[in-house]
């Protein structure tokens, strides 16, 4: 389902990008690669970019070809770098970067956004999301963190809040909804990754140890990359706005902790 089509894969030098653009290849895709560093075995295609900035999205952008297929919004911060740049990153350069790639994919094209189990949070914490997501634009992020006093420890969870919230939204707006272009997003749980240390100094053991517990095993690069995958082709062509938590069961566990059941 996904032979001859072009995908474009952010944060493709490492984790669940690297993979996610390797068995792309493998089931016969054209990928282009986006990261900060050089992948080490590379993929057919490779721009080193920055999301941290409108300017770093623009470079982006500008060396992409006129059509694509899909877009998967795998790179990501930890967190451990400050909520600054977490949410630069995380967030709004994302969003920037699927706008901008909007007009070059192919109608019923799709974006999958890769978000995170951390952003379970987004209903609890709704209207401080509803407020985030919905300044238009790359904002002046440092200015954005003074006004809300946000704190560095919440850089993370809340970015993948926000992209929880704003996966639902771009679903039903016009730049991607009068073209078919489906916006979908998959939550990993614990996942053994390079940054997996960086996790555990930001969120604590206590926390990941007992995400890792809940469902016995933290999962692999190899467990994401074809649920992103599959939400990038035309086998999922009926879903959109939709979260698909690839856990081992991890947010069922918690659901039925925090509601009782």
């Amino acid at each position: 389902m996904l032979f001859g089509k072009t995908i474009l894969v952010t944060g493709v030098a490492s984790g669940i990008g690297a993979r996610t653009a390797e068995l792309a290849g493998q089931m016969g895709a054209e990928v282009i690669g986006v990261d900060v560093r050089q992948p080490a075995n590379g993929s057919a295609a490779f721009i080193k970019g920055d999301l941290s900035t409108a300017s770093g999205v623009a470079e982006i952008v500008a060396q992409l070809p006129v059509r694509l297929d899909a877009l998967a919004n795998v790179a990501g911060l930890s967190g451990s770098t400050g909520v600054v740049s977490t949410l630069a990153v995380n967030f709004y350069g994302l969003r920037a970067l699927s706008e901008a790639v909007a007009p070059r994919l192919r109608e019923g094209g799709a974006i999958v956004n890769v978000a995170s189990i951390a952003g379970y949070g987004w209903r609890a914490n709704l209207e401080r999301a509803k407020a985030l997501t919905s300044i238009e634009g790359f904002p002046e992020v440092a200015a954005l963190v003074a006004e809300h006093d946000l704190k560095d420890e919440e850089g993370y969870p809340l970015s993948k809040e926000l992209l929880l919230l704003w996966t639902m939204r771009a679903a039903h707006q016009p730049l991607f909804k009068n073209r078919g272009i489906r916006v979908n997003a998959v939550s990993p749980g614990p996942v053994e990754t390079p940054i997996l240390k960086q996790f555990r100094a930001v969120l604590g053991d206590a926390r990941v140890d007992s995400d890792i517990t809940r469902v016995g095993r933290a999962g692999t690069s190899a467990d994401i990359a074809p649920a992103v995958l599959f939400l990038c082709s035309d086998g999922a062509r009926w879903i959109n706005g939709a979260n698909l938590a690839v856990d081992g069961g991890l947010e069922a566990s918690i659901n039925a902790e925090v509601l009782g059941f």
